[in-house]
């Protein structure tokens, strides 16, 4: 009677000996699927993968147990017999493979590491248990708990690894884009406003006296701002729906357009009452593109930029403004001093409005070329916000009002120094108009260059601690820039107007990383867009008005006195709103926005 019962255990025999024990080579085909050929009982071998399309994974094998992947019924020993641990363990280190068959895995492992993530194929093993959904959520080593999209199983193991080439874009490409995207979008806009201080009022308004005349330039002015919020809510939808990269191009076409049909615009004596009717429109249309300008260029490079570098790189936006400053007016200047008063009046003062359609195509081929941002694509992955505007409104609405007043006093400030004081002093005050614009040019020259170091020094001690130290700082610098101007020395305004700047940057620099901040990624755009030009309009439309009836009120010994105070306690008001704001600063090794609710 034959025994059945298992062999005893044996000692390992030596790698060299040849036991007939050991089954033949199996045809090819008949091998169960392996990480990579010659990996067989290896402690690191990667786990079965599953032929594409099964649906489901192969179970493990519990010891001792027939398998389903070998005809023959082996457990790792002698077929039809049982084979103790110790066999089993033999068996595995004389089918170990050799140095040689190790080194040549690895190209192997090397080609189906660039396999699409999406099919599973050799060499990328399943694990066991039920296959994944697509977009299902998936907790990988990131942590980070995102969905992910069909077809991006282990993007995030790979793009980690994958090197400048396949990482993120060139930096320097994208903040150049969004530099030169905001430089003229606020040359639009500040072109507007020169106009509307030195010419805007014989031409449109030549019925009214000169204040009122002065005063519906101004109402025309802020016509642009009470656009914005509208704007906003449209590119914001837009952002949060379709992409950053698509505000970018449509606000730049926006206001570019309106920007020419100004330029082309003519006056009351041709027209009558339509022409500025015509001039309101046009300004909407312009606020209308601005309202989403901003936004999108924020958005598109610190949704690019590395966690610790994101200040920085947000704020070369931010010098956009200075810079469209600077042409507009580099332009009227050179208009007003080259022509005489009635050709300025009658043709010098549209050719920097005609210059914008220039501009406007050359922004468009620069950021035409741009990709869509990491953040966007994780949240189109996850689930878009079918209305955004109406999620931040139930969701963040305390958040919105509470930036838009911190975004107020900066906008008071700014316009009420390169605007209202630019009218006073060339009004009342009888200082020439070439001499008080060369004074403002030279303090936001000033303003642009200190930009990128405000923003820089956010990363480093907070945007919040930034934003109260400016706003504290222009608290005390408005009152004396504005007596500065009843001396007439241009030397002095300027210096005056500099130092004014130079505290309203302090806050301006950091704003382009830390208003996004304050929003989740999926309404970002929106509730970015919104509060910061709901802002736009309380102070930027706002305080010229007020700053002139204030003064027109005061009389001329005590205007400078009145305005400053004004925008004085605008400036308080702000700094108490930042104070109810959180400070978004993180760890460095944070590599996720931070997306406060």
């Amino acid at each position: 009677m034959t025994d059945h019962r298992p062999e005893a255990a044996e000692p390992p025999r030596p790698p060299a000996a040849v036991d007939p024990a050991v089954p033949p080579a199996r045809p090819a085909g008949d091998d169960p699927p392996s990480a990579v050929p010659g990996t067989a009982g290896r402690d690191d071998a990667p786990a079965a993968t599953v032929p594409h399309g099964s649906g489901r994974a192969t179970p493990a094998v519990p010891a001792g147990t027939g398998s389903a992947a070998s005809p023959t019924g082996l457990r790792g020993g002698t077929p039809g017999a049982g084979g103790g641990p110790e066999r089993r363990k033999g068996a595995a280190e004389r089918c170990r493979p050799t140095g040689s068959s190790v080194r040549s895995a690895a190209p192997v492992r090397a080609a189906e590491a660039e396999r699409p993530t999406g099919r599973p194929g050799p060499g990328r093993g399943a694990s066991f248990g039920p296959t994944p959904r697509p977009g299902a959520q998936s907790h990988g080593p990131d942590g980070d708990g995102a969905k992910q999209a069909p077809g991006t199983a282990g993007a995030s193991r790979l793009g980690a690894s994958a090197g400048p080439a396949a990482g993120r874009p060139r930096m320097g490409r994208i903040a150049a884009a969004c530099f030169a995207g905001t430089a003229i979008e606020y040359y639009d806009f500040s072109v507007y406003g020169v106009a509307a201080a030195l010419v805007f009022g014989p031409l449109f308004f030549p019925t009214f006296s000169p204040t009122a005349g002065l005063l519906a330039a101004f109402g025309a002015f802020a016509a642009g701002f009470l656009a914005r919020p509208l704007g906003s809510v449209l590119f914001g939808h837009v952002g949060d729906r379709f992409g950053r990269r698509t505000v970018l191009l449509g606000s730049l076409l926006t206001t570019g357009l309106a920007t020419v049909g100004v330029g082309l615009l003519p006056g009351y004596d041709t027209l009558g009452v339509a022409a500025p009717a015509l001039l309101v429109l046009l300004r909407f249309v312009q606020g209308l593109g601005v309202g989403g300008e901003w936004t999108g260029a924020v958005l598109l490079a610190s949704e690019h930029a590395p966690p610790h570098r994101r200040g920085l790189w947000a704020g070369f936006p931010q010098v956009g403004p200075a810079v469209g400053y600077l042409l507009a007016n580099g332009l009227m200047l050179a208009m007003s001093a080259g022509l005489s008063e009635e050709a300025f009046l009658a043709w010098g003062w549209r050719v920097p409005f005609w210059a914008a359609g220039v501009l406007m195509v050359a922004g468009y081929a620069l950021r035409h070329g741009l990709g869509e941002t990491p953040e966007f694509r994780r949240v189109a992955a996850e689930g878009r916000a079918a209305a955004p505007f109406a999620e931040v409104v139930r969701g963040h609405g305390r958040r919105v009002l509470l930036v838009a007043g911190a975004t107020a006093g900066a906008y008071a400030l700014y316009y009420g120094v390169v605007a209202w004081s630019l009218a006073h002093a060339t009004g009342p005050l009888g200082m020439d108009p070439t001499t008080m614009l060369a004074c403002l040019m030279a303090a936001v020259a000033v303003m642009g260059l200190a930009t990128p170091v405000a923003a820089a020094l956010g990363d480093r001690f907070g945007r919040r601690r930034m934003s109260l130290a400016g706003y504290a700082a222009m608290v005390v610098c408005i009152v004396p820039y504005l007596l500065l101007l009843r001396t007439g020395e241009p030397v002095w305004i300027a210096a005056g107007a500099a130092v004014t700047l130079l505290a309203l940057v302090v806050m301006l620099g950091v704003q382009g990383a830390y208003l996004p901040e304050l929003f989740a990624a999926r309404v970002r755009c929106t509730g970015t867009a919104v509060s910061y030009n709901l802002g736009a309009v309380l102070g930027g439309a706002v305080a010229p008005l007020a700053a002139t009836r204030i003064a027109a009120s005061a009389g001329a010994g005590t205007a400078e006195w009145a305005v400053g105070g004004y925008l004085a306690v605008v400036c308080a008001a702000s700094l108490l709103c930042v104070l109810r704001l959180p400070d978004t600063r993180q760890p460095r090794r944070n590599e996720e926005a931070v997306a406060l609710k």
